[in-house]
């Protein structure tokens, strides 16, 4: 579970939702920072209207799936008009049919939130009293209860959602702002929020979304933002400390093939290196390296390739963020139709696309990572980095670990959206598994960070090494990193208990503090 923020003292930020979309930082801010929701005078508007509509079809003698039928493969069973209260309650309960590990709270408000957000463009035809209760849900803190596995990630996050809807109902099982598990009727009542009854469609509504798997990739993306900054620093340290050169960063040679993020990259790692005094650079009548190794060359390309797949994947997120999704739809001129637009194909893929870009970004800060500890490329490090080679062994199981993760991000990279498992009797036949890519995305964004903080702990530690051997000074950004290591992890001398040190390190890259110290030294990096 994470942190659960103190709601009772502090002012927090309102975002209203409705009008003109919510904008990626801010679905971050309520997710995970517990920043506060509110309906726009608009879409309160926009969602009467269309629940009007729906009423207006509660007799009509048509079916209108969700409305007057049943759900998938039974949508040609007809529900009488006063069983379908029923019908919508009974779906919620059938659908929360999660199981398996507790998944994280900020995905919970992420998914809440964006469920919310598709109520509030009047496109689903729910009363606006239901989308009330999920924003009093939301900045009361408290979080349903959802589980690992459930979603196939079509016909929406169906399960994740059903859990979410049944709090709603006041049944289930929830969070509360304090983290304690509860009785959701509980929860509610002690909040001071009414249980709500669902009407036609209503709960049809709130379980037909991509909202899962676009929270986990809103989350994601806020953390590669930084974390692939942070491998810009990571590399130019690494060149630093291994004396390699900064030629191959020149801006010119990088325009010869000029993909944006590859050039941001370069521009990063130039920038941190522009001060050094470790890197070997040409002079008249003396021999210096012509080329370092393609894990310190030729990081603006693989980085640089990250970067653009995440703008690709930001792009995505972008459109999915301004969509109505939901099965029947509320169109503007008035229809109530059925589409597939709930389909996580495209979020899918991008999630997966992630996943590659992460395991690679890491296996080669790990190759970095293992040059400082072989002496035979280190360039004059004793091996393994230990103090006292032999009696010592320095940081050669900090390699294994990270060596171990790496290999756990190539498994993770293997893409879920290929598959498709057929359900409801073979109406929904083909299936995103969306859901899956994202939450193995969560999980090599959090292998990511360790590797890359592993490499910053061999560079710091090579870094010593080389001031005691008067090769140089760093430049000012690899100085700061090395002093903010050295406020909690100590200097080379005989072995010590590793782990926390290396915890420590996660620390400091997770927690932005890297990123912070670098920037505050050279300014704000691309």
């Amino acid at each position: 579970m994470t942190s659960h923020p103190d709601l009772s003292t502090g002012p927090r930020r309102t975002i209203a939702l409705g009008g003109a979309g919510l904008a990626p930082a801010d679905a971050v801010a309520i997710a995970r920072e517990d920043a506060r929701v509110e309906l726009s005078d608009a879409a309160l508007r926009d969602m009467a209207a269309s629940r009007a509509l729906i009423e207006s079809l509660a007799h009509d003698t048509r079916p209108h799936y969700g409305v007057s039928t049943g759900f998938g493969a039974l949508a040609t069973v007809q529900i009488p008009v006063e069983k379908r209260r029923q019908l919508q309650r009974g779906l919620i309960r059938s659908h929360a049919a999660g199981t398996g590990p507790e998944v994280e709270r900020e995905v919970v408000r992420a998914l809440m939130l964006l469920r919310l957000d598709t109520l509030a463009t009047g496109r689903t035809g729910v009363r606006p009293e239901v989308a009330r209760a999920y924003a009093a849900l939301l900045n009361a803190g408290i979080t349903p209860i959802v589980h690992e596995y459930g979603s196939l990630g079509c016909s929406g996050d169906l399960s994740p959602l059903a859990h979410c809807a049944l709090a709603v109902m006041g049944e289930g099982r929830v969070r509360d702002a304090s983290g304690a598990p509860r009785e959701a009727a509980d929860a509610l009542a002690e909040a001071g929020i009414e249980p709500v009854v669902l009407e036609e469609k209503e709960g049809l509504a709130l379980i037909n979304g991509t909202d899962g798997m676009l929270g986990m990739l809103l989350l994601a993306l806020h953390d590669l933002e930084a974390l692939l900054r942070v491998a810009d620093v990571a590399a130019a340290a690494s060149v630093e400390a291994l004396l390699g050169t900064d030629t191959v960063f020149a801006a010119d040679l990088h325009a010869l093939r000029p993909h944006p993020g590859q050039a941001a990259s370069a521009a990063n790692i130039a920038r941190i290196l522009r001060d050094s005094g470790l890197i070997s650079r040409p002079g008249a009548g003396e021999f210096t390296r012509v080329q370092d190794a393609y894990s310190l060359r030729c990081a603006p390309q693989v980085h640089g390739a990250a970067r653009d797949t995440a703008a690709h994947a930001a792009s995505v997120a972008r459109v999915e963020l301004a969509s109505a999704i939901d099965n029947p739809v509320v169109t503007p001129d008035g229809r109530v139709e059925s589409n597939g637009n709930f389909h996580g194909a495209p979020v899918g893929y991008v999630l997966d696309f992630l996943a590659i870009a992460a395991a690679d970004v890491a296996s080669m800060s790990e190759r970095r990572t293992d040059r400082f500890l072989d002496v035979a490329r280190s360039h004059g490090l004793p091996p393994f980095l230990a103090d006292d080679p032999g009696l010592d062994s320095g940081l050669m199981i900090a390699q294994y670990t990270a060596a171990g993760i790496v290999s756990e991000l190539k498994r993770l990279a293997v893409p879920a959206s290929v598959d498709s498992i057929p359900s409801s009797a073979m109406q929904e036949d083909h299936v995103s598994m969306g859901w899956a890519a994202g939450r193995k995305l969560r999980r090599a964004i959090d292998g990511l960070s360790r590797v890359l903080a592993i490499e910053l702990l061999a560079s710091t530690r090579a870094l010593d090494f080389r001031l005691a051997a008067g090769a140089g000074r760093p430049g000012p950004a690899t100085e700061a990193v090395h002093a903010l290591f050295r406020t909690d992890i100590a200097a080379p001398g005989p072995d010590v208990f590793t782990s926390p040190d290396i915890d420590r390190a996660v620390a400091h890259v997770q927690s932005g503090r890297v990123l912070a110290a670098v920037e505050e030294a050279v300014g704000a990096l691309a």
